[in-house]
């Protein structure tokens, strides 16, 4: 399955919207771990080169965690699936509300591509905001409440039965000065990985 296709498919050709594409097997993707906001330039993604600014802090995070992953296949290949949030970049130094909205759509298709999703990790504020849109759409609700992330990351939120873990941001330069918020991500990715392994 080609990811883009299929969402593009589900949810149109946004004008500006980057997608992942890619080649996968969806049936074997047990994590998704949801990024804030697509980089400026696509060649840094997740699925750009691989020195691409984005793999560059989420292969040390994943590897921090106990994994043993040296690229994207290798993180594929464990059944973890990487995407940002919003599909647009951010024009400013923060990420507009109607860009989030704009890319709901796409993130709300993205997530029935999985039928076997065990976790979906939500890296940073964004991601999780993104998510609560779209869980109150459906049930009315937010799935994660409102909070510091170091007081919420260790409870059990759930939606559709699948677990909802909220984290840190796991790209951007910041990332590397906050050895705090690295070390919390790292045990955070470390417990999905757990309860992807059962």
């Amino acid at each position: 399955m080609n990811v883009k296709d299929e969402l593009e498919r589900a949810a149109g050709i946004g004008n500006g919207v980057r997608l992942n594409d890619i080649e996968l097997d969806p049936l074997t993707v047990k994590a998704m771990m949801i990024n804030e906001v697509v980089p400026a330039d696509p060649q840094q993604d997740f699925y750009g080169p691989a020195d691409a600014d984005y793999l560059k802090t989420a292969i040390p995070l994943l590897q921090k965690a106990g994994a043993a992953v040296d690229s994207m296949e290798d993180v594929l290949r464990m059944g973890v699936y990487l995407t940002n949030a919003v599909k647009t970049p951010k024009a400013g130094c923060s990420v507009e509300k109607s860009a989030i909205e704009n890319s709901l759509p796409y993130l709300e298709a993205e997530l029935s591509l999985f039928p076997n999703l065990k976790v979906v990790m939500l890296m940073g504020d964004v991601a999780k905001k993104a998510f609560n849109m779209l869980a109150k759409k459906s049930t009315g609700k937010n799935t994660v409440p409102a909070g510091a992330t170091y007081k919420l990351r260790n409870s059990a939120f759930y939606y559709q039965g699948i677990r909802v873990m909220p984290s840190y941001i796991m790209t951007g330069g910041n990332l590397l000065i906050e050895k705090s918020k690295v070390t919390m991500a790292a045990e955070d990715i470390g417990a999905m990985l757990a309860i992807i392994s059962q």
